[in-house]
């Protein structure tokens, strides 16, 4: 086990929040000789038993149901999970009296012993945070890929493996209590408004964003999307350490062209050609454009990193086709949890979309998307909670159909569509109103479109 020489036997501390993060918390800081106790809210009826068990067997100190200012301020330090508000009243007041709060980066990041690339962004930060780690890979470089992305970095520090590069995806959530976590190659990719609800406004939003870079220093690397205008702000702003952007621009290190990317680096000019790979198109040339930044940066070759390139597979339900009846195609783009997801997918199309969206709203001002669906969509059919809200933000703007379930929003979908039309899955919402998560309805969305093609097979009219 890699310890944090600043956790000293017998410390108290809480743990709040016991999902998969909040676990692997606990297990490193036993580890580090910690006194851990865990906070949760919810009642010991509504965890699951593997969680259940995994208490029994850390013989930990646990309260449910909610968490106490008696509980909490027992604490030398309080460790919180990503998902629960840091301004919490029980929090604020923990704060006050001269009580660390913190989250996983501010523990663990003190530990890591090898060069770290860390990736953020609005939209784009799994397939990237992926992709450098593929290339890396085909670098033949060693590498733990982690974070946000679902393994827990304190996995790694529990049984760690001989590593070369520690590639982390991180949240605006864990970067509010990151601490003094200081990648030595940091990369916003991009700042649209997301989770407003968490942060208030776009500013407060971009403010934790930008906490990426706080403690780099003039050695390490900054890379930003060129494209847009909250990162180009912050870029005036790292002047004091190397900073490279890309995006279409003729400033930007990595230029994006037709299925191409241009790298320019201290005039030393590379083109990769991404014709014919899983990331032609704007969206995966602008991944791999930052993507490429990044490994560059540490000692990656270009014969390496097209080799990677040419391999990579995006994950599922990221603008994935998944079928195809009588010449309306149908895409999967359920992780478009946001305007700016959306807006990103609908650039793919020409237009003649009818576009499914709708969930569970996270604060974004729908009004965003005014203008490409009135371009680009023919029908926008709605579900889940904020269907009300997305429909009032569009009124004028396009047709506008409700429905109950994801199949009967296929099926709607699936009976106005013609010949060439695109019948898309981008919900600029959370899914958690109707689903478990995004891959659940993003399989729901499949589902659908796989029993409209076995009707069709039957001679039964889907329409």
């Amino acid at each position: 086990m890699t310890k944090n020489a600043g956790i000293q036997k017998g410390m108290r501390v809480v743990v709040m929040g016991l999902g998969i993060s909040g676990r692997s918390a606990v297990r490193y800081l036993l580890g580090c000789g910690a006194r851990v106790a865990v906070s949760d809210a919810r009642s010991a009826f509504q965890m699951k038993q593997e969680e259940l068990d995994f208490l029994c067997a850390s013989g930990v100190m646990v309260e449910c149901g909610g968490h106490t200012a008696a509980f909490l301020h027992q604490a030398d330090m309080i460790m919180v999970s990503p998902g629960i508000p840091f301004d919490l009243p029980v929090l604020v007041e923990a704060g006050e009296r001269g009580i660390p709060v913190v989250g996983e980066l501010a523990i663990a990041g003190p530990a890591i012993n090898k060069p770290v690339i860390a990736i953020t962004g609005t939209n784009g930060k799994t397939t990237v945070t992926s992709l450098i780690g593929e290339l890396l890979r085909c670098s033949r470089k060693k590498v733990f890929v982690g974070g946000n992305i679902g393994i827990p970095l304190f996995d790694y520090l529990c049984e760690p493996v001989p590593v070369d590069v520690v590639v982390l995806e991180v949240s605006s959530f864990q970067l509010e209590t990151a601490g003094d976590f200081r990648p030595d190659v940091a990369l916003l990719l991009n700042v649209t408004p997301d989770h407003l609800d968490r942060h208030g406004d776009l500013a407060g939003y971009a403010a934790a964003k930008k906490r990426i870079f706080v403690n780099q220093r003039s050695s390490d690397i900054a890379i930003l999307g060129g494209d847009d205008p909250l990162c180009r702000e912050m870029a005036d702003d790292l002047k004091d350490r190397k900073v490279l952007l890309f995006g279409h621009q003729d400033d930007c290190q990595a230029r994006v062209c037709p299925d191409s990317v241009v790298v320019d680096l201290d005039g030393d000019v590379e083109t990769y050609n991404l014709t014919g790979t899983a990331l032609a198109g704007t969206t995966g040339s602008l991944n791999s454009a930052a993507a490429i930044l990044a490994v560059r940066s540490v000692g990656c070759t270009p014969e390496d990193i097209w080799k990677g390139l040419a391999q990579f597979i995006p994950g599922p339900h990221r603008l994935a086709k998944v079928g195809e009846i009588a010449g309306v195609a149908f895409y999967d783009d359920s992780k478009a949890t946001n305007t700016g997801a959306v807006l990103s997918a609908l650039r793919q199309f020409a237009g003649n979309v009818i576009l499914i969206a709708g969930g569970r709203d996270k604060g974004d001002d729908y009004g965003l998307l005014r203008e490409a669906v009135g371009e680009k969509v023919r029908k926008l059919v709605l579900i889940g909670e904020a269907a009300d809200k997305i429909a009032a933000s569009l009124h004028g703007a396009v047709e506008i159909e409700h429905a109950v379930s994801m199949e009967e929003a296929v099926q709607l979908a699936y009976r106005v569509a013609g010949p060439g039309d695109t019948v898309l899955l981008s919900p600029s919402c959370s899914s958690f109103d109707m689903f478990d998560n995004y891959g659940q309805r993003g399989k729901a969305f499949v589902a659908a479109v796989e029993k409209l093609k076995t009707l069709k097979t039957s001679g039964e009219s889907p329409r």
